[in-house]
């Protein structure tokens, strides 16, 4: 349990040793929470729980702070079960009261816990009085889930935001002037890249629509990472510039190499787009032994990628295939792309690459590179000419 203020109080877990999140589908290098919030007005309302394998320590934690008989209402802002697992511990203690979600949300959270509770559903705009304070809900649909809300605390004027502005990061520091900025924007940059990009019109929509309210946001409490309290609404701006088909002046090259041809070749093109452009920042990755959500955001914050595999099979090595795949779902705009492979007898990777660049709607360079075996010094030649065009297309619009 931390206070937050004399009303509201932040009951979540804290998951230091968590590592991978969404089964293996996100790496959580400094852990994450599971943040749960109880506010005490004239009426009691518990705004989302946490992760089920920690169901039973929630509950119990909970009933050191509150007698559970004393909760009116419960919040579920989205039905996933990193937020709502311990709501089947939780509701064998209090079965009948409320729980205040989105019509998509019962449809979610029925759907996992097979159990009818007294769901009450919400909409955009909808109140619920608390005494000194209202909830006022705002649905955030695909944001990142079709149930997603927003909700606000008129009273202390803070919004609880669920998966908006949040990180997978542990510390118990709790907000965000009290840990290490570089850590903090990291991990945000991850989140928004890796779970939020495929979104990115509708978080500029909900956001305008958020400030058209025109009401004062005092602190945002999503429910991973830390709360933001001190100029809240710098993740907010954050957000409006990530979504606004977000570039940085770096070119990254990935590759999947299978006797370091195809790395030879890779570090060959970054050297010929250096030559050009001093300036730009090039990062290379062997995706094979690079976590993958760290790759995806070095591509968010790209301008260009460039993408080699070894042939294999007549096709690409399964590191880049992998996330190649994740790169088509998350639907990255304003980026330019290459191709490029080594092979020893067919060589269909980089045609290959290219086709799959296309379809992940990057602006492609019309020519493949493609090298025989090992890279003699002529074909290294070759590889720093393609990196220097790369280069000189990169600065065009």
């Amino acid at each position: 349990m931390f206070q937050i203020n004399e009303r509201i109080q932040w009951v979540g877990k804290i998951d230091w040793e968590l590592r991978k999140f969404h089964g293996d589908e996100y790496s959580t290098h400094r852990g994450s929470s599971y943040n749960s919030y109880l506010i005490q007005d004239e009426k009691v309302a518990l705004i989302d729980t946490v992760w089920r394998p920690f169901s039973k320590e929630y509950v119990e934690e909970l009933k050191k702070t509150i007698d559970l008989n004393r909760i009116d209402y419960v919040i579920a802002n989205h039905g996933e079960i990193d937020h709502s697992g311990a709501l089947p511990e939780l509701m064998k203690a209090i079965p009948n009261v409320p729980i205040y979600c989105t019509k998509n949300a019962v449809k979610s959270l029925k759907g996992q816990y097979h159990e009818d509770w007294n769901f009450v559903t919400v909409k955009t705009g909808d109140t619920l009085d608390l005494g000194k304070g209202q909830l006022v809900f705002i649905e955030a649909p695909l944001l990142h889930w079709p149930d997603s809300m927003f909700t606000y605390y008129t009273k202390d004027a803070i919004l609880f935001s669920n998966d908006a502005f949040g990180q997978h990061f542990a510390s118990e520091k709790m907000y965000n002037d009290l840990v290490d900025q570089a850590e903090l924007y990291q991990e945000a940059t991850k989140y928004y890249a890796n779970i939020l990009t495929p979104f990115s019109s509708l978080v500029t929509r909900k956001i305008h629509e958020v400030l058209g309210l025109k009401v004062p946001v005092e602190m945002i409490c999503p429910s991973h990472g830390i709360m933001w309290r001190d100029n809240p609404t710098q993740i907010v701006e954050k957000y409006l510039e990530w979504a606004g088909q977000y570039q940085e002046n770096q070119i990254t090259v990935l590759y999947d190499t299978m006797w370091d041809a195809t790395r030879r070749m890779a570090e060959e093109i970054a050297a010929g787009i250096k030559a050009v452009d001093a300036t730009v920042e090039i990062k290379l990755f062997n995706v094979a032994t690079s976590d993958k959500n760290d790759v995806i955001t070095e591509v968010f914050k790209s301008k260009m990628i460039v993408a080699g595999s070894s042939t294999i099979n007549k096709g690409i090595l399964s590191g880049l295939a992998a996330d190649l795949e994740i790169i088509k779902g998350l639907q990255f705009k304003n980026k330019k792309a290459a191709a490029f492979g080594s092979y020893g007898w067919s060589g269909e990777s980089p045609k290959q690459i290219q086709k799959e660049l296309k379809e992940a709607g990057f602006e492609v360079w019309d020519e493949t590179l493609g090298v025989l075996w090992n890279p003699d010094e002529e074909a290294r030649e070759t590889c720093r000419k393609f990196g220097r065009q790369l280069a000189e297309w990169s600065k065009t619009s």
